[in-house]
């Protein structure tokens, strides 16, 4: 049940003893819901929220279910939605791509579809850009994690969700067709996956 060997050499060169103390703080709510669910051996849901569900949310989505497989929490299940919904952008299933992922296109249009492999038996992730309460996420008992800083002023209330935390990342939108697009989205989703990796190895520490 092994996640797949480009994401085991991905991880491995993750830098998790480099979360600052200020990120750790704003890492904590999450580790402790987490925690909690575990000890009373509830389901983990974990609905990351941006404001397209474009980019930072899905690398979110992805790299947490794969840190909760690294780190053998059970019953962790993930997802990802939007204030709107756009579309998965390209740059994002490319980046997961080098990273160690296999992605398909299911579905092609406005709002493509995807699936994204990360261990060789488990169901793959499916990808696509949705509101966060579109009906293939949870209706109740979830962790809303706001992932971009405009989602989470135009938010104040998640219906259904348990627990509220913000978590921001910059958006690597902001390289969208320049030189360093490319580097920046690996950098961002790096980051994402060192945070979220530090997450899950303090549930059981």
């Amino acid at each position: 049940m092994a996640l797949l060997n480009p994401i085991q050499t991905t991880i491995a060169g993750l830098p998790l003893e480099s979360v600052t103390t200020e990120r750790k703080k704003t890492l904590q709510p999450l580790i402790d819901f987490i925690k909690s669910k575990v000890n009373t051996q509830e389901d983990i849901r974990i609905n990351f929220i941006c404001t397209h569900n474009s980019r930072r949310s899905h690398l979110s989505q992805v790299w947490a279910q794969v840190m909760a497989k690294h780190f053998n929490i059970k019953n962790v299940f993930c997802y990802s939605g939007g204030t709107e919904a756009t579309a998965l952008f390209p740059m994002v299933a490319k980046t997961l791509s080098n990273q160690g992922f296999q992605i398909k296109t299911l579905s092609e249009g406005n709002n493509p579809v995807y699936s994204i492999k990360y261990a060789e038996n488990e169901h793959p992730i499916i990808g696509f850009s949705k509101t966060y309460d579109d009906a293939f996420n949870p209706e109740s008992a979830f962790a809303a994690v706001m992932t971009c800083s405009q989602a989470d002023g135009g938010c104040p209330f998640i219906a259904g969700a348990e627990r509220r935390v913000s978590i921001t990342f910059e958006d690597p939108k902001a390289f969208d067709n320049t030189p360093e697009q490319a580097e920046k989205y690996s950098e961002r989703s790096l980051q994402i996956a060192t945070e979220l990796g530090y997450v899950f190895s303090q549930i059981n520490s």
